[in-house]
């Protein structure tokens, strides 16, 4: 479904073959328009993709189905839509994304956008509706989540635009970055402290697909993520992970010429995998790294697990990626063990990003 403005059009995108097919116009500049939304937002490059990076992640699988539009204003790109929505068994969420270049902000655009994501949300049975946008810091009164921890400001034009149209503040998560070109012995020295604290657990790490020996255990832990990780009021499916799903997981990176470093805590005595740390970088080894998921198994905490992989991953990523100037990382503001960690390490917040819902009426 095409849905035109005046002058305005959200177009349904093709998910083409490859980067230079004939189709693939449309997805190459919503990339363009992706990351000059994001270098507005933000002030740096650090979380833009090519094109060719960001295809593979696009690609429809058995887990999710993804819809995307290209916004175009007199067939000019001025922004994007998203919906993604989990396949998982009588799933009632979808995730949304609407991001429009600042020129065209206030013009009713995003509110149209917003329509059309919602009427194909409730034609897909979903009821709860979740984003996540940055939110640059400027002076003036403050939106607060349930959680109590961490704040937006109220007059930010996303804030204004979610709060307007029915979403609620449900968790800050603060992204921070770390120095790569800084001495290591800090890390090296709170690596030391957190060896000594795992007594009965080892360091594992790979690089690229995972090791079959490996996979069922990383499976466990991508699975209880969304189980273990603090998500205040957002609500989650839980996912199914196994050995295809992996495969998938790791093929993508690989298709997007990304590096993917994966640092995990193994109990000696049982073999299982309890705590993993992933690490990230696209084909421009020289620019920043990502820092995906973390998690320690409820059941293995206590033991300094979550110093032990990140330390571990980091000292070892300076080999790996040794051009990459520093490591980006989310993390919610609540999860304050896992903070004391980044800070411990010399991880410094950069900007705050806002989680927000909206519970969709019957009516509409």
């Amino acid at each position: 479904m095409s849905i035109t403005l005046t002058g305005i059009e959200f177009r349904p995108m093709t998910i083409p073959e490859n980067i230079d097919a004939a189709d693939a116009a449309d997805f190459r500049a919503m990339a363009d328009v992706r990351n000059a939304i994001y270098r507005h937002v933000s002030g740096h490059d650090d979380h833009a993709m090519t094109a060719a990076a960001l295809l593979p992640h696009y690609r429809p699988d058995e887990y999710e189905r993804r819809m995307s539009w290209l916004v175009l204003e007199r067939g000019r790109p001025v922004g994007r839509l998203g919906l993604d929505l989990p396949i998982e068994s009588a799933s009632v969420v979808a995730f949304l994304l609407v991001e429009l270049l600042p020129e065209v902000w206030g013009h009713g655009i995003g509110t149209g956008g917003l329509d059309l994501l919602e009427a194909v949300a409730r034609a897909n049975g979903r009821s709860i509706l979740q984003s996540w946008t940055e939110h640059p810091d400027r002076p003036g009164p403050r939106l607060e989540p349930p959680t109590g921890f961490g704040s937006v400001p109220a007059d930010d034009p996303a804030a204004r635009f979610l709060t307007r149209h029915g979403f609620t503040l449900e968790q800050i998560e603060r992204c921070s970055a770390l120095d790569l070109r800084a001495s290591g012995d800090d890390v090296q020295r709170l690596l030391a402290a957190a060896r000594d604290a795992a007594e009965g657990y080892r360091v594992v790490q790979w690089v690229g697909p995972t090791p079959p020996e490996y996979v069922d255990g990383y499976a466990w832990m991508k699975s209880r993520m969304v189980t273990d990780a603090p998500s205040a009021a957002m609500q989650f499916d839980e996912e199914r992970w196994d050995a295809a799903r992996v495969a998938l997981h790791d093929d993508r990176y690989l298709q997007a010429d990304q590096l993917v470093q994966v640092t995990a805590a193994q109990h000696i005595g049982t073999g299982e995998l309890c705590a993993f740390n992933e690490l990230v970088i696209g084909v421009d080894r020289t620019l920043a790294s990502h820092q995906e998921d973390t998690l320690v198994l409820r059941e293995h905490r206590g033991h300094r697990l979550g110093m032990l992989v990140k330390c571990a991953g980091l000292l070892t990523w300076r080999e790996v990626a040794p051009e990459s100037p520093r490591v980006i990382t989310f993390n919610a503001e609540e999860n304050r063990p896992m903070l004391d960690i980044n800070e411990a390490i010399g991880f410094a917040p950069i900007s705050y990003e806002g989680a927000w819902k909206k519970v969709l009426s019957d009516g509409g």
